[in-house]
């Protein structure tokens, strides 16, 4: 007997696609609209091709920012994975105190990115920031808005601070996943600790971990408001990574078709990073499986 099928179902869903066009598809296609064409004003638009695409390929300031990006990218990813794995194998695994951690791990994700960038704007500050004032009395040289290491250390620490507790709450439920069998048989066999992570927690943590450094990676190479806010790009260009690149010449420019080109080429470059890192990590997750 054939089953019936009710295409009625799919009303249900027309409100999301809706939703999905104006949010995402009309903008991007107003980018890729901006990207072919040049304009002198009055809403007048003439047909350039390729030309923005070709500028931003040949633009040194777009490589320069990218560089930086992906050292951003790459320091975090390299801080926030191994710590985030350390704090959630430390985290208790029930009772009161893990409903304690696990309430005070989610707390910096709930502050807002330009509210996070304003208390480490202050907080960095020698005058009246305890951090600036702290280093200063005990005689360590640390401006941020002049020294190009500390503005670096600052927006470092900063998103460490910021996302760290993102990694350790996913890291935490995958270990939480884990059946008390295994550790048992761990036990019996008297594997030592690092053999317990390396050939049981770690292969279980192995999805969870995969969302967890796409997600940072995301997030941190797509990162604007809290560098921003602290250093403004500076000093110099020295923190102006491609998210601020992009605004400045966007918004303060207003160079449209340069800014489209840019934002195109940004979002490919995501895409494909993140493409490689999904298929790295499968990849790694069935050898271990």
């Amino acid at each position: 007997m054939d089953k019936t099928l009710n295409h009625k179902a799919w009303f249900l869903v027309l409100p999301v696609i809706v939703l999905v066009a104006f949010s995402a598809v009309i903008p991007l296609m107003t980018v890729v609209n901006y990207s072919v064409q040049d304009t002198f004003g009055n809403n007048q638009f003439f047909w350039v091709g390729l030309e923005w695409f070709e500028e931003m390929l040949h633009s040194e300031r777009m490589w320069d920012a990218l560089g930086r990006q992906l050292l951003f990218s790459a320091i975090i990813l390299t801080i926030q994975i191994p710590l985030g794995i350390f704090v959630a194998l430390n985290m208790p695994k029930s009772g009161f105190w893990s409903s304690f951690c696990l309430v005070m791990m989610s707390l910096p994700l709930l502050i807002p990115w330009n509210v996070v960038g304003t208390i480490w704007q202050i907080f960095g500050r020698v005058d009246i920031g305890l951090l600036g004032y702290t280093l200063d009395a005990l005689g360590i040289s640390y401006n941020y808005t002049q020294d190009i290491f500390a503005a670096w250390v600052t927006i470092i620490v900063m998103d460490v601070w910021h996302w760290t507790s993102l990694v350790a709450l996913l890291a935490f439920a995958g270990l939480k996943s884990i059946p008390d069998a295994y550790y048992q048989a761990a036990k019996i066999d008297q594997a030592s600790r690092w053999a317990i992570f390396r050939y049981i927690e770690l292969p279980k943590m192995m999805g969870v971990l995969m969302i967890a450094i796409l997600l940072r990676f995301m997030d941190s190479f797509m990162i604007y408001t809290e560098p921003f806010v602290v250093t403004g790009g500076g000093p110099g260009n020295a923190t102006t990574l491609l998210s601020i690149d992009l605004v400045k010449m966007a918004l303060g420019q207003f160079d449209l078709g340069p800014a489209a080109a840019f934002s195109i080429m940004y979002y490919l470059v995501i895409l494909i990073i993140s493409w490689v890192f999904y298929t790295v990590m499968t990849n790694l997750e069935k050898k271990e499986g």
